[in-house]
């Protein structure tokens, strides 16, 4: 791949801050245009870890059914019973990006169970119990039935991309990740980027860059209200985090703390497994807000609309490809 081309891209936000929108207008854009003005290839391939998330909750929705206790949430409208499981969700990521990058693909008769055990394997890594395994036999098969439709599409689109691999294509990772109200930094693990930025696996850290969307967390709040849509919960546009989650877990984020530690201009310092890596790191600013037309049918964009949002994401896209070039 070029030079001139950004191989991986680590999108980050505190929620409803813009990040899907960003990608969804990427998206839009003519692949040239991609490539020239914003160095991204003109095919681009994603992982986001909500979609895990959904995951998580579809299984404590099946075991409710079955008159269970939840294993990952409080509630419906509650945080993680375990923290930890924001460390669950980066291996799950790093799988799927290994499966890329190996073009593994998997049987999806089989996609519940799949999904199950990568759960249960992944909260291991991170030092959680893998509570699902230890279900009686019957409660999990009704588990998978309530999940088999939702997995198998997953793993059917997972599967058509590691059969494509990530050859000449940039890699977006999206995720968001935060700390209470009013916490002090650093922010404890597994709370936070650093933490999660810690537990990418090392070949991912060694050529990515991050993207930044500025967004201060009462707005994301008000924003996350604003895009909900109860009819589409699972949308990566439309769905909406739960205030408690909004103020306990995305009260804050250290983006700003992160980029100030660090000794070498515009990046994030990430020490991993006695080495160091920094993640050439740039701010897209949508404190006032320059991304929500793009959930819009598109014949309502306005080419005033298209030209801030145009311009702004080159900038910052240029300042990544310049500082990854000088290092």
């Amino acid at each position: 791949m070029s030079d001139e081309v950004l191989g991986t891209i680590i999108l980050i936000a505190l929620p409803a801050s813009g990040k899907s929108e960003v990608r969804a207008y990427l998206d839009a854009l003519d692949p040239a245009t991609r490539e020239t003005e914003m160095h991204i290839a003109p095919q681009v391939v994603a992982i986001d870890d909500f979609e895990y998330v959904w995951n998580m909750r579809s299984v404590d929705e099946a075991l409710v059914k079955g008159g269970k206790p939840r294993i990952f949430f409080q509630s419906s409208e509650k945080p993680f019973n375990d923290p930890r499981d924001w460390g669950t969700l980066i291996h799950l990521v790093n799988e799927d990006w290994w499966s890329l990058r190996t073009h593994r693909t998997f049987d999806v008769n089989n996609s519940a169970k799949i999904l199950l055990r990568r759960l249960d394997a992944a909260r291991l890594r991170v030092g959680a119990p893998p509570a699902l395994s230890a279900l009686d036999p019957s409660l999990r098969l009704d588990v998978e039935l309530g999940i088999y439709e939702q997995a198998s599409r997953k793993l059917n689109q997972r599967n058509t991309r590691a059969e494509e691999g990530l050859d000449g294509k940039t890699l977006i990772i999206e995720f968001a990740r935060g700390g209470p109200r009013g916490a002090t930094f650093p922010l404890p693990a597994p709370l936070g980027y650093a933490h999660a930025l810690q537990l990418l696996d090392p070949l991912i850290l060694k050529t990515a860059v991050v993207l930044y969307v500025w967004v201060a967390p009462e707005e994301s709040r008000r924003r996350n209200e604003e895009r909900a849509d109860p009819n589409n919960p699972g949308s990566t546009l439309r769905h909406s985090v739960p205030l408690d989650v909004m103020l306990g877990d995305y009260g804050c984020d250290d983006v700003e703390y992160l980029i100030g530690e660090s000794d070498k201009p515009n990046t994030i310092r990430v020490e991993k497994n006695g080495g160091v890596f920094y993640l050439p790191t740039a701010r897209f600013d949508n404190r006032s807000d320059k991304t929500s037309f793009v959930r819009r049918p598109r014949e309502t964009w306005t080419d005033d609309e298209i030209a801030v949002l145009h311009e702004d994401l080159k900038s910052a896209f240029e300042t990544l490809h310049t500082v990854q070039s000088a290092q």
